[in-house]
């Protein structure tokens, strides 16, 4: 990957991404992170592995973010948008749709 298109990934990752590393962090220890997403078999979802993943990318220098980190930072991206096009009817506020969105970094809501 090369300067430029690390530099749209981590563009489009900081855009999608909208809570902290901390409030991230927080969110993963809660029942309802817990409670969604698809297991992997070890017990923990895609999603709330990928928060921790992101809580580290977050967490990161520029300089020693590696070509692994930066094709997570464009998976969280693609799956962001795709969720967000799947946003249900009425409130989202206590939904597994947000819930999930949220272990992937993003709060609808913020």
């Amino acid at each position: 990957m090369d300067a430029d298109e690390r530099t749209q990934v981590a563009k489009d990752f900081h855009e999608a991404v909208t809570m902290t590393a901390a409030q991230l962090e927080h969110w993963l220890e809660t029942d309802e992170s817990r409670s969604v997403g698809q297991k992997d078999g070890g017990g923990e979802s895609v999603g709330h592995e990928s928060g921790r993943r992101i809580v580290e990318i977050l967490r990161a220098t520029k300089a020693d973010l590696t070509d692994d980190d930066h094709e997570h930072m464009r998976k969280v991206v693609g799956y962001v948008h795709r969720h967000l096009a799947q946003r249900p009817d009425g409130d989202v506020t206590d939904t597994r749709w947000r819930y999930s969105l949220m272990n992937w970094g993003h709060d609808p809501l913020a």
